[in-house]
């Protein structure tokens, strides 16, 4: 893959149900200022991609931030970090495939006036949410190029969307519904902040490609740079023209909030049902190359000894065939079963630490390898590695109690994983 696939690789994996489907839920907790909550988590995600770049021409190695601490912070950081990545990937994924089931049943609805039983669309179990994960699985099956065609065609068509919600969602704006701007103050910017920066993951996604980027040193820090710019100038433009167009309260608890800005704008239906078609393709597109990266993050894992050797194997097409299966069939349970507030918040966790840890791996390389040839070289190192780490504290202590438990459990349950089995069969102890 090129400069323009790993781009669309990485926009592809961010834009999605996070602006489609989050900004419902985090509009009501900052007002209009959920503008400026898109800009903090950018930022938060801004000085960790600058990080990511510069690992990512460093160290162009398939597995993201998982091979980045693994290089310099030793095999139980990135253990751990590998083990936040599984987070991420794998239930964000699932909060994608739930997003987009809402989007489905909001074109049904504006097209044949039909929706998906309540009980299979989410009351009880949510089965469109399966069955897309179970088709993105079906097409990484058919090999990463191919993978990559899927992913730049449906990138084009999702920016196309929001420009096209923007173009029309601008003309209903009205300046009184910014006011009062920031009705719950600096906490209220900062608590959307942390329910928001579930929006911007992904953009990370082009360095689990390392070793399918045709010049990975060159092309890697800028796929994530410019992937990251692309996707701040959407967010805040959709964000802006919605509350304006609206006010924060039509927004709150819809789970298409988008298709309901432009029927209040325009007040026909057919601007509505063009960007649900388009999100519904645009979310799709998001379950493809995240459940991408979440293979390639256990192929690395399981290369270096930690995870069973069958997350490795390839297969004809040089595709991991086992892995994608497994990851596939257990990411569609997880959407079939767990509501997506719950997953949003647990995937911006796992997220936050990963992407601290990256933070301090170019520090401690930048002290042990300053020889080592880098694509990209983050600025002012100190400085910006440790506002980096800063704001994903500042951002991770804004979760809810009820992430922070499930979190630690998972924590625990990976370290009994590690020490049981990776510990003893990593590369590292058989070379001991």
């Amino acid at each position: 893959m090129g400069l323009v696939p790993l781009v669309a690789l990485s926009v592809g994996a961010t834009l999605g149900t996070g602006i489609f489907v989050v900004l419902g839920q985090a509009a009501p907790v900052a007002g209009p200022a959920v503008a400026v909550s898109f800009v903090v988590a950018a930022l938060a995600a801004l000085f960790s991609a600058l990080s990511y770049a510069e690992l990512a021409g460093a160290v162009p190695l398939s597995g993201s931030a998982y091979s980045y601490a693994y290089a310099t912070l030793g095999e139980l950081v990135a253990w751990v970090c590998g083990w936040c990545l599984l987070l991420e990937y794998g239930v964000s994924v699932a909060a994608v495939a739930v997003g987009w089931s809402g989007y489905l049943n909001a074109f049904l609805q504006a097209t044949v006036g039909f929706e998906l039983p309540a009980a299979v669309s989410g009351d009880v179990v949510n089965l469109p949410a399966a069955v897309v994960v179970l088709l993105a699985t079906a097409v990484l099956l058919g090999g990463a190029r191919e993978s990559a065609l899927v992913t730049t065609v449906t990138t084009v068509l999702k920016v196309a969307v929001l420009l096209f919600f923007v173009a029309v969602a601008v003309f209903g704006f009205h300046q009184e519904n910014l006011t009062p701007f920031a009705p719950a103050g600096v906490a209220g910017v900062t608590g959307a902040a942390s329910l928001v920066f579930f929006s911007f993951i992904g953009f990370d996604a082009a360095s689990t490609a390392g070793e399918e980027a045709r010049d990975p040193q060159r092309d890697l820090p800028r796929a994530i740079v410019i992937s990251l710019a692309v996707v701040t100038l959407v967010y805040v433009l959709v964000a802006l023209t919605a509350v304006g167009a609206v006010g924060v309260g039509v927004l709150e608890g819809s789970d298409a909030s988008l298709a309901t800005v432009l029927e209040r704008v325009t007040g026909a239906s057919w601007p509505s049902v063009v960007l649900s078609a388009g999100a519904v393709v645009a979310i799709a597109s998001v379950v493809l190359t995240v459940l991408y990266g979440q293979t390639r993050v256990l192929v690395a894992m399981s290369r270096d000894g930690l995870v069973p050797p069958v997350f490795a194997r390839v297969g004809p097409r040089r595709v991991p065939t086992a892995n994608t299966l497994i990851v596939g069939c257990v990411v569609a349970v997880l959407a079939a079963l767990v509501p997506l507030g719950q997953l949003a918040e647990a995937t911006s966790i796992g997220t936050l630490v990963a992407f601290a840890l990256v933070n301090v791996g170019v520090i401690v390389l930048r002290r042990t390898r300053p020889d080592l040839p880098r694509g990209f070289r983050t600025p002012w190192v100190p400085v910006v590695p440790l506002l980096g780490v800063a704001l994903c504290v500042l951002l991770v202590a804004g979760l809810a109690p009820v992430t922070w438990l499930a979190f630690g459990i998972w924590s625990v349950v990976g370290l009994v994983v590690y020490f049981a089995y990776g510990r003893r069969r990593s590369q590292l102890a058989q070379g001991e």
